[in-house]
């Protein structure tokens, strides 16, 4: 059975030249980069050499790049630091935020007494930047704001440089969980002052288990790993060189061809909904996902029909698809963003499914995708006429 991948937004497969230098890395230069010998010396140089690339294409320095093992671990390092030492007594955020990002929120509620005020998106999954503003204004509490970029199940865009010049204005730390974009969009720090965003390679297919936090120097930002003085004493422990060499090659494919492959992901995009409006009758999609005004990659559907082993049908079919995020499927019930946008009736009577693109998929792979939604949509209908008729 032939394999057809349509979640990107929860991982991404290896790039074969991403592949070539992890092989070479655990080959050849197998040094601690800690360590002051030769073999040391060179590990330590491909870990710079990273950073250097990541700083100059986000126009920060390279010492506010501090690698991880992935997103959530720089998301809560962000948070938790900036509550334990940075004096935060009041964190914004929203309901539509990733786990990793609300359940730090919440942590540092209960464990620290941090007052959580959540910014309240409409139906479309947009904020109000102006309730943000007046939110800001209205308290003398040294406060994080922590809004993602792109939501990775509707795809919806927060207008980055606008929060973060409100935030600057109002004296508030801003981190932004850019898991979704970076690589994806360009993005430059030098015009955008975010305060903390975070980034994890197997989303532009690079390796699982490697990642970075950017940092602002003027932050005063502490690790929450201690133990040793890698990554500026910000995040102990030996850094996975392969994981970031794999990490760096990626991202370097990634800032070279990021309008080509933007361009063919765009019209796959284009192509999957003309095609589901066109043989599936009374779809919807949910929030912006099927607005250009939304992240390229991701498109949320809503099908006319409750049927909660859409994902299991479909994989049975070798097509992989979301029925929420990567670290939610398999939950009982809808995710929180969904819970957000949907209203009581299509929540009850519809079923949400993520597709989630790259320059590798293909129009054959939505041919295949829509031909197998017909199918098993025909299928419920039938099983649905006939349980009318018992």
């Amino acid at each position: 059975m032939e394999r057809i991948y349509l979640d990107n937004a929860a991982t991404t497969p290896l790039d074969d030249e991403v592949i070539d230098c992890m092989v070479n890395v655990l080959r050849f230069n197998y040094g601690n980069p800690s360590s002051t010998h030769s073999l040391g010396q060179e590990a330590k140089t491909i870990l710079e050499e990273v950073r250097r690339k990541i700083a100059d294409s986000l126009k920060v320095t390279p010492g506010e790049i501090v690698f991880t093992s992935c997103g959530t671990e720089s998301n809560n390092m962000i948070i938790k630091s900036a509550v334990n030492y940075l004096g935060v007594e009041r964190i914004i955020t929203s309901a539509l935020e990733h786990k990793c990002v609300a359940e730090t929120c919440l942590e540092m509620k209960k464990l620290k007494g941090v007052e959580l005020v959540y910014l309240r998106p409409d139906s479309n999954g947009d904020f109000d930047l102006n309730k943000l503003e007046e939110l800001l204004k209205n308290s003398d509490k040294k406060t994080l704001v922590t809004l993602m970029h792109a939501n990775n199940e509707i795809g919806n865009l927060l207008d980055i440089e606008k929060v973060a010049h409100l935030c600057k204005e109002n004296n508030t730390l801003f981190h932004s969980d850019t898991v979704q974009t970076m690589a994806h969009l360009d993005l430059d720090f030098s015009k955008i002052p975010v305060d903390f965003a975070s980034c994890s390679a197997h989303k532009f297919h690079g390796p699982k288990g490697a990642g970075f936090a950017f940092v602002r120097k003027s932050s005063g930002l502490k690790g929450i790993i201690t133990g040793g003085p890698q990554e500026r004493s910000l995040r102990a422990g030996t850094e996975n060189v392969t994981g970031i060499a794999g990490l760096g090659k990626a991202w370097e494919i990634s800032q070279e061809k990021m309008d080509l492959y933007k361009n063919h992901i765009l019209e796959i995009k284009h192509y999957a909904i003309e095609q589901l409006k066109d043989k599936i009758h009374g779809i919807k999609f949910n929030g912006r996902s099927a607005d250009d005004t939304s992240l390229y990659t991701v498109l949320n559907i809503l099908l006319p029909y409750k049927n909660p082993l859409i994902g299991l049908q479909l994989d049975m079919k070798g097509i992989a698809i979301s029925q929420g995020s990567a670290c939610s499927s398999g939950a009982a019930k809808p995710s929180m963003v969904l819970m957000s946008v949907l209203s009581e009736e299509e929540l009850e009577n519809s079923t949400p499914v993520r597709v989630s693109f790259s320059h590798f998929t293909k129009k054959q792979d939505i041919d295949a995708f829509v031909n197998a939604l017909e199918e098993i949509g025909k299928q419920f209908v039938i099983e649905k006429t006939d349980s009318l008729h018992r």
